[in-house]
């Protein structure tokens, strides 16, 4: 519930900074013309994302016939959260690596890798993979369209006042230095916040996973590996591979301080402790 709070939250403040920034930049007919440049492009990706990214892959499709025990995994789980069965890929990719797109529920695929299914365990990769069903069934795809739509219109707004000048919504300019400023400020703060709602996210998809699965320390141990894997270190003597991560569900950039806050995924030790802090919960049950 917290994370939704603060997912509803954010998206309210980054939907008042566009109204600031565009009455401040581009007056009324800026704001619509902002705001319809960056609908129109990610609606576009937001329809088209599913075929794009796993096009971008070379995603294969299966089916219980050609990965019995990887599609009747992911039936299971899609079960258990009471979704319609997602169409299931795997990539020919060594990183270790699983995501979920499509618009909504009944257009819904989840993919895997086949490094991060040769170095989880299949408990393991069963949580991932109830992670990411948990993205489906909370319409992350459609939240993150909505992000980067007014972050999009935001920097579009910033863009045109570059061009032509910043207007208020009664026609006069803007002063230039407060238009300079805002022009430069605004992406990056609608940026941060985009940012934030991402980690708001994988939060609750880490929670709607470990539900979905009933395994919360699962999720956690894969996490705890692909990390591992990330950062290049070795696994285990037999899960060690030579290829470094190139995408995968937890974000490979380490930064502290001001850099954590352009992460798209929380620090992946917090999400750990989060994860292990339900255990107890579930093995009570």
């Amino acid at each position: 519930m917290f994370n939704w709070t603060k997912t509803f939250l954010l998206m309210a403040a980054i939907t008042a900074l566009f109204a600031v920034i565009g009455g401040m930049l581009g007056g009324q007919q800026g704001m619509l013309l902002a705001l319809l440049f960056a609908g129109g492009m990610n609606f576009f990706s937001y329809w088209f994302s599913d075929k794009m990214v796993l096009k971008m892959y070379n995603a294969q499709e299966v089916d219980e016939h050609s990965a019995p025990q990887f599609y009747g995994m992911v039936r299971e789980l899609a079960q258990r959260a009471g979704l319609p069965m997602p169409k299931v890929y795997v990539i020919n990719e060594d990183a270790p690596n699983a995501f979920a797109t499509g618009r909504n529920p009944e257009n819904a695929a989840v993919a895997a890798t086949t490094g991060i299914m040769q170095v989880l365990s299949e408990r393991e990769l069963r949580g991932v993979m109830a992670h990411e069903l948990a993205h489906v069934q909370h319409r992350d795809i459609l939240i993150s369209t909505i992000s980067a739509t007014m972050a999009g219109a935001i920097s579009a707004l910033a863009n045109f006042a570059v061009m032509f000048g910043g207007r208020d919504s009664d026609g006069r300019p803007v002063n230039p230095i407060a238009s300079i400023a805002v022009m430069i400020l605004a992406p990056l703060a609608a940026t941060l916040i985009q940012m934030a709602i991402s980690r708001a996210r994988e939060f609750e998809a880490d929670r709607g996973g470990a539900e979905i699965c009933g395994d919360p320390e699962a999720l956690a141990q894969a996490l705890a590996k692909i990390e591992r894997y990330a950062q290049g270190l070795p696994l285990t003597p037999a899960e060690a591979h030579p290829e470094t991560a190139q995408m995968m569900i937890i974000n490979p950039l380490h930064g502290g301080g001001l850099s954590g806050l352009f992460r798209t995924h929380p620090a992946t030790e917090e999400r750990i402790q989060r994860l292990l802090a339900m255990t107890g919960r579930y093995r009570a049950g």
